[in-house]
């Protein structure tokens, strides 16, 4: 019973709080959230490639050959890329360069969303099975991203026309596919117990996937003062976040 409250509580940390911290970012003005973002960028980056390849793959290849680890890292690279393909899976960090401004597009961003803490769930539960302390980093790397990606929503909202409060109210709305996908995976490891090093290895792949090429060419635009060398600092924060828990 611990580990599935520990699930659940660790999927609302992963979303709910990564939401909760960014609508802090609606009290700010444009100027200083758009300097803002891209140090949590750098802080995120570090803390996905420091969950997938020093917590998540490890643990994966201590059940699994090193062929059916990566194979399935592999799957799961190939799956985010095909899912941000079919635009169910949408990452836009300030809105001022996002290509959603209609009503009915940016609709399509929460339907996107609800998909994305779906996901990020049921691989929060799956590390969360495996360990707690596992679970913890989990849930962190998922939160340092949702912050970023969540600003952006909310920016893309607003120009659509939305209110600020209905803009949250949707957010929140969307997050809550975190709960459901932790007990879906719950669920699903009672019937499947074998599986679980299969998730932590594809979540590995999905975590790398989003940090490489969704937050890094981010970074490679710039924004952040200080250039590369502050960047690689915060992903080093980031990466050292992971190691210490």
């Amino acid at each position: 019973m611990q580990v599935y409250a520990a699930a659940v509580g660790f999927s609302v940390l992963g979303s709910v709080g990564g939401l909760a911290t960014a609508s802090v970012f609606l009290l700010l003005g444009d100027t200083l959230r758009v300097r803002l973002v891209p140090w949590l960028i750098s802080y995120a980056v570090g803390t996905l490639l420091g969950v997938a390849l020093l917590a998540l793959l490890p643990q994966a290849l201590s059940s699994l050959t090193p062929t059916r680890a990566l194979g399935t890292l592999l799957a799961g690279v190939l799956s985010f890329f095909l899912l941000e393909k079919l635009v169910l899976w949408r990452h836009c960090h300030t809105g001022h360069e996002c290509e959603v401004h209609t009503s009915s597009a940016a609709s399509l961003v929460i339907v996107g969303d609800a998909f994305h803490t779906f996901v990020d769930g049921a691989l929060i539960a799956a590390a969360v099975l495996t360990s707690i302390p596992l679970g913890a980093t989990t849930a962190l790397a998922v939160a340092a991203h949702e912050i970023p990606q969540e600003v952006g929503d909310f920016a893309i909202l607003l120009r659509a026309g939305y209110s600020r409060g209905r803009a949250v109210t949707l957010n929140i709305l969307s997050a809550t596919g975190g709960v459901l996908g932790a007990l879906a995976m719950l669920a699903a490891s009672k019937t499947m117990p074998d599986v679980l090093p299969y998730v932590l290895s594809f979540a590995a792949g999905s975590f790398l996937y989003v940090a490489m090429s969704d937050l890094i060419p981010d970074l490679h635009r710039g924004g952040l003062e200080g250039g590369p060398a502050k960047q690689l600092l915060l992903i080093g924060a980031g990466i050292l976040t992971i190691v210490l828990l």
